[in-house]
Parts: structure tokens; sequence; C-alpha cells
């Protein structure tokens, strides 16, 4: 199998980084092929805009999706979007290692998705969720929170994790990738804002390290996320209603 692991983290000696080495230490010790796109590490500019598109398809209004679907066909796009691409057309599996920021992900990941998602290329009108690019792919989001684990089921106070990943998880879904349940490693603090002694702390992460080797290891037992597909809609868009 063939994993790209899409690394969203600023720091290097990050937990984020630690899990990050331990999912390619682990997948590649079980004869995977593991791939690392460091979106900070390698600069990646996460703004859409006319600056990326020199050859314009429309040079006096700037309309990102028409550039995108131009830029597509004319083989122009830009050369770190390519090197996106390249690297997920490649990939059976693929791992978005993040941490949760203001209840969603870092603006660089969400840029990722903005820039290198080319409309036209990766989706059309046709082709998207159970019909996508990507179907036949699996995704799996690997997710670090300062909240610990409790606080973020149904009603706690750091809010859903289910329903905070929703719209990452519906993206993926959107195009074509069966999407496993996330792993999130809760309760992880950086410097100077721990809830517990360093003892305790270090054991907290070493166990959280531990729990995702496990969960990695057992990738082949995740049941996928479920999702609508064509068939569940109505020519309006809507849920067919039940024996329709």
């Amino acid at each position: 199998m063939r994993v790209l692991i899409l690394h969203c983290h600023p720091e290097p000696q990050s937990f984020n980084a630690t899990l990050t080495r331990s999912a390619d230490r682990t997948l590649t010790d079980q004869g995977h092929e593991v791939r690392v796109s460091d979106l900070y590490g390698e600069g990646f500019q996460a703004v859409e805009g006319p600056e990326h598109y020199p050859n314009r398809a429309d040079p006096a209004v700037f309309a990102p999706l028409a550039e995108q679907r131009h830029a597509w066909r004319q083989g122009s796009l830009p050369a770190e979007v390519e090197r996106e691409i390249d690297r997920l057309k490649r990939a059976d599996l693929l791992i978005l290692q993040f941490p949760l920021w203001w209840h969603g992900a870092p603006a660089l990941l969400k840029g990722w998705f903005d820039r290198v998602m080319i409309s036209g290329g990766l989706y059309t009108s046709r082709m998207r969720y159970d019909a996508g690019y990507f179907r036949g792919r699996r995704a799996l989001l690997s997710v670090t929170t300062g909240a610990p684990t409790a606080a973020l089921e149904p009603g706690g106070r750091g809010g859903d994790i289910n329903a905070l990943l929703w719209p990452l998880h519906y993206s993926l879904h959107y195009l074509g990738f069966s999407v496993l349940p996330p792993f999130v490693a809760g309760g992880i603090q950086g410097h100077g804002y721990r809830y517990r002694d360093d003892n305790t702390f270090t054991g907290h992460l070493q166990e959280q390290q531990e729990n995702w080797r496990k969960h990695l290891k057992k990738l082949h037992e995740q049941i996928p996320l479920a999702f609508p597909g064509w068939e569940d809609w109505d020519e309006t868009g809507r849920a067919k209603a039940q024996g329709d």
C-alpha cells in the first residue's frame, strides 16, 4: 500500500510531528510505501489568488474555479499544486495529521484543499461523492486536541469531535474517498499549558503514541464512515423519502 501523510504543524518538535514519524515508521515496518507532505516545512502557499495563474483565462476578472479549470486543461497548474496532486494520485491511503485549532483545522490545511482540489480536474459536477475521483482510496484524520477526550463527547465543553471534524470528513467523501474513523489524541498541551505534572504528561503522550501505532496496525479492520451517495438524493439534491 502507498501512503501519503499530509503533515500540517509549524513546529518540527511538536507531538503532531511525533505522530507523523510514528506513522511513517509503523507503516514502513509493515511493508508499506510512505511519503510525507510537510505543508509548513515545504512552504506551501495556502491562499488562492491570481498571482498563481500567469496565463489567465480572463485577465480582467479573477474567478478561482474558472482559472483552475483553465490551468488544468492547459497543463499550467502552479508547480506546488502539481506536486501535491502527483503525490495524491500515487496514494492508496491519505492520512491528514494536524492539531485542532479554534474548533477546526489550521488555515494552511484548508488552503491546501482550496488550491489542490482542482475544479474540473479532481472533481466535476458529476465526478464527486461516490463517483469521485478518489473512489477506491481511503482517507484518515489523525488529530490532536488541547481538550481531554472526555470533553469532546456530545455535549462536552470542548464540542462534539464528530461535529468538529465533519467538514473535513465530508470534503474527503465529496472527493470520493472512503473515510475511516478518525484517531483523536486528546489532552495534548504545548509547553507551559499542561494539565498534569511533567511525568504524568510524558506518560500520557507515550500512551497516545502507542494508541496511534495500534490504530494503524488495525486499519484493515476499520469500517468506513457512512455517507449518502447519488442514489440517496432526488433531482433537487434532497434526501429521498424512504421507499422511493
